[in-house]
């Protein structure tokens, strides 16, 4: 017998293990690099999750038990895989296009992006997953004691506690480390599912090598295991035609409605033509987990004592026979079912908790909606984190309330039941278009009480949660009510029982009260995008145009998204629209891509409600409503070509509408700055005239009052100097004949010079500059003083302009892309949106433009600066004050 300390030390390597791959797999996915990881292959393995403990240990017990019937929790699978892959197509395809994130996600976001919904089905799922991950931790638990039994009289069932929760703690802190990197659905778990797909791999070789010991090492081949099997009393179990329908069912329901199936099947897809590989791999996967099961059966029946448990026998029969080598690897094989399903599941969970229960009311806890201050992405990840723990905490409390079961796989098919009750919103939601939300709820709450009732509470035992007498007699003595023999129907085998009444009452009340209303504007418009996912590219827009500033919209996005991405995104959006900037239109189009991107990160109905906030909660219009309602291609297509006509005339006219503004203001900032001009250089002319004829005259002048009007002539002319200076630096800039000195410097040098010309390095001025020079250490190749000399100007700018109590200005160095940029912060009130197309024109200034300074033109001497230069500079909104980014290639600036 191994050592139990042994088995602990393997336990952990085989975790570290685990560790490094998924620590691999994301190095190579932050990298780039993700072939391999987005293979049909690891796609398939990743499907595996479905095999838990239940399936390597409870099906040996199972079949030990009822015979053959455990082939049912195979053929469910293989029967959706093999015959319905296309229904598995059509959801694939809505998750990609809809940026689903979870079961309850797609729910909401089909009806009508109801969170309602979506907390409906996440507290089922929660509910009905427990049991299942109760039974994880039992399996582990149970593998445990098979070995510490023999190496310590001691060990009792609070050691066996003590066990599942030191695995609920590993198996959390896991999850957190590898499933809770990022927010963006695109940015898949490949870590994770890397890390799943090799314990696929150990769980299948470990039950194959016992079966291929069981049939040629304990028994003496094929013929005599045929013999065997032949005499043993499996062969003599009677064949339930009832429950063989029904678990089949349940088990094909699972593939759809299991949290855990949901996210590798639906989620995690990469590619939607993986599913074709699917199609035929995973079943040959089933096919191999299930070919040794009842020879391992028959064989444990045989050779253990009386009264073992049949679901350990994949460990106690190598055990039996000295092979503790074999037995270690089984005891792996069924380690990694548990943890990969727990992995997954509580990923898929703590995704639909934080999504749906906790944004939802972070939203209605602040007062000042979407763009209040603070990072949702910290709040979004930290309410999964504690998410995770607490899916781990309730399976483990389901297990010490429960005591464990003989039966593993009883436990397993609780949660099977529970999570089916999604099916009939699930099935309706994609094929009919006359399903609503007022049906799906009233089927859910119908199923999801029923199924409690009928099963879920009676799990705990008589007296626990449920009483003996409420059992044996019903609620109040009413027999027909009673739990498992309802409606007077007694004799059925209480999980059939629950299945029957829990599903046939969900999908009538389903089918009964969406027949019986109207899906409103929302529902049809999204039932249209489900149902006929493959003829629609795109979300169905809901959004009238125009109602929301796309300044309060980047700031909401970049709080969630993060800035880099929120800005990408913006930036593009507004090229697209044909503007310059960060800043584009409001149009129906771009607020469902920007919700499509948010559900990415917080769900469907969480970015609605979010986008609504600041749009101003904007319902359907009435042309949404008639391109839902086309009866006819023609029309279809005579609306789309009216469409973009009428796009392409407003585009036109826009753009029309906002050079003549431009014109306009430049026209203005023209005759300011010839003004300006004229009295810039006037000003100074005349002091020189009037002090150089003083001087001419002589007189009695004092050698002090000489040296006095000497030193006034002398600053007027450098004053002009300066003057005359930016105007031709400006019209050498312009006409392309300035000479770039490219030499090697370091973007931290500068930008010490820069704040040292202005007089702010050691943070005695009026202007507090923070920076962060770990990140500033960047080796540049540029013309140095021409980059001084633009972050001279932002920084003498935040100086001159920034009307806060405390004046502070940010400088941000970040790698973008392909560029390394540099943000310049301040906290005033910013420039104001109408002024923002113009600021890098010649002669503007947003100040008073009689007030002293400079001509108006800084701003335009640093954006034909960093042009020469091969960068750029733009006004960076939604930053609360006035905030430039200068950027510049990377093929210019090399990290050190």
């Amino acid at each position: 017998m191994i050592p139990f300390d042994i088995l602990v030390a393997v336990c952990v390597a085989y975790v570290v293990v685990l560790f490094l791959v998924a620590f691999f797999a994301e190095r190579r996915a932050s990298a780039g690099k993700v072939g391999w990881l987005r293979s049909p292959l690891v796609y398939t393995l990743s499907l595996s999750v479905y095999c838990t403990a239940w399936t390597f240990y409870g099906a040996v017990g199972y079949a030990a038990r009822s015979g053959l019937e455990f082939l049912t929790i195979y053929l469910g699978p293989t029967l959706v895989l093999v015959g319905w892959w296309w229904m598995l197509r059509k959801l694939v395809r809505i998750g990609k296009t809809q940026r689903i994130t979870s079961i309850a996600d797609l729910i909401s976001s089909r009806y009508g992006k109801s969170n309602t919904l979506g907390v409906i089905v996440t507290l089922l799922a929660v509910v009905g997953t427990t049991p299942y991950i109760a039974l994880q931790l039992q399996s582990v638990t149970l593998s445990f004691s098979v070995f510490a039994q023999a190496d310590s009289e001691a060990w009792q069932p609070t050691d066996l506690n003590a066990t599942a929760l030191w695995v609920a703690a590993g198996l959390a802190l896991f999850t957190v480390l590898f499933g809770t990197r990022n927010l963006d659905a695109n940015e898949r778990h490949h870590g994770v599912v890397t890390a799943i797909a090799v314990e696929a791999v150990v769980k299948l070789v470990a039950l194959l090598a016992v079966g291929i010991f069981v049939i040629w090492g304990v028994a003496g081949g094929l013929g005599d295991m045929a013999d065997r099997i032949a005499a043993s009393p499996i062969a003599e179990t009677q064949f339930n035609g009832g429950r063989w329908v029904g678990l089949t069912f349940l088990a094909g329901a699972a593939i759809f409605t299991l949290p855990r199936m949901f996210q590798v099947l639906v989620v995690e897809n990469a590619d939607e033509r993986h599913l074709a590989t699917a199609s035929w791999a995973f079943p040959l996967y089933l096919c191999l987990m299930s070919l040794f099961v009842v020879p391992i059966a028959v064989i444990g029946l045989a050779t253990q004592p009386p009264g073992s448990n049949p679901d350990l026998f994949v460990l106690t029969v190598p055990l039996s026979f000295d092979r503790d080598g074999l037995a270690t690897l089984a005891f792996l094989g069924g380690f990694s079912s548990a943890t990969s399903m727990v992995i997954v599941a509580a990923i898929a969970l703590s995704t639909m908790v934080s999504n749906h229960i906790v944004m939802p009311l972070w939203l209605s806890w602040q007062n000042t909606g979407a763009t209040v201050s603070g990072d949702v992405r910290k709040v979004v990840l930290t309410a999964r984190r504690i998410s995770i723990a607490g899916v781990l905490v309730l399976g483990y409390l389901y297990f010490r309330l429960t005591g464990g079961s003989a039966a593993l796989a009883s436990i397993g098919l609780i949660s099977f039941t529970g999570v089916a009750q999604v099916l009939p919103a699930l099935i309706g939601g994609i094929f009919w278009r006359g399903a609503t939300k007022r049906g799906a709820v009233a089927g859910l709450l119908v199923g999801f009480f029923l199924w409690a009732y009928t099963l879920f509470l009676p799990s705990f035992g008589a007296g626990s949660v449920m009483s003996a007498s409420l059992l044996a007699d019903g609620p109040w003595g009413i027999g027909w009510l009673r739990p498992q023999g309802l409606f007077g129907v007694a004799g059925m085998d209480p999980l059939i029982h629950a299945m029957f009444w829990s599903m046939s009452l969900n999908s009538f009340a389903f089918f009964a009260v969406s027949l019986s209303g109207f899906p409103s504007p929302m529902e049809r418009l999204q039932g249209a995008q489900f149902v006929n996912v493959f003829e629609h590219s795109s979300a169905a827009q809901s959004w009238t145009h125009g109602m929301a500033e796309a300044e309060d919209l980047l700031m909401m996005s970049q709080r969630i998204l993060g800035p880099d991405k929120a800005q990408a995104l913006f930036q593009r959006a507004a090229a697209a629209q044909g503007k310059v900037g960060f800043l584009p239109d409001t149009t129906p189009a771009f607020l469902e891509r920007l919700e499509r991107e948010l559900a990415g990160s917080v769900g469907a109905a969480t970015s609605h409600a979010m986008v609504g906030q600041i749009v101003g909660r904007s319902s359907v219009s009435v042309e949404d409503l008639m391109a839902v309602a086309d009866e006819t291609a023609q029309m279809m297509e005579y609306s789309n070509q009216l469409e973009a006509k009428s796009e392409e005339l407003s585009r036109t006219a826009r753009q029309l509408r906002e050079a003549n503004e431009k014109l306009t203001e430049l026209s203005i900032q023209k005759d300011a700055f010839l003004s300006q001009i004229s009295h810039e250089l006037r000003t100074p002319m005349t002091s020189i005239r009037a002090f150089s004829e003083i001087l001419m005259d002589g007189g009695d002048l004092s050698e002090a009052d000489m040296t006095k009007y000497s030193s006034i002539i002398h600053e007027e002319a450098i004053r002009l100097t300066r003057l005359l200076d930016d105007l031709l630096d400006l019209s050498v800039l312009e006409n392309g004949q300035v000479t770039l000195n490219a030499q090697p410097g370091n973007l931290t040098d500068l930008i010490d010079r820069a704040v040292a010309a202005t007089g702010s390095l050691d943070g005695s001025g009026n202007l507090r500059i923070t920076r962060s020079r770990a990140t500033e250490d960047v080796a540049l190749v540029t013309d140095t003083d021409r980059l001084c000399q633009v972050f001279i100007n932002l920084i003498a700018n935040a100086q001159k302009y920034c009307d806060a109590d405390a004046p502070q200005l940010w400088i941000k160095v970040r790698q973008l892309g392909p560029n390394v940029a540099v943000d310049f912060i301040d906290n005033g009130n910013g420039i104001p949106k109408r002024s923002q197309d113009i600021i890098f024109e010649k002669f503007s200034r947003l100040s008073d433009r009689n007030a002293a300074g400079g001509a108006g033109l800084g701003l335009a001497i640093c954006r034909e600066i960093m042009s020469k230069l091969g960068g750029g500079i733009t006004y960076l909104p939604g930053q609360g004050g006035a905030a430039f980014q200068v950027s510049l290639p990377l093929a210019k600036a090399k990290a050190a």
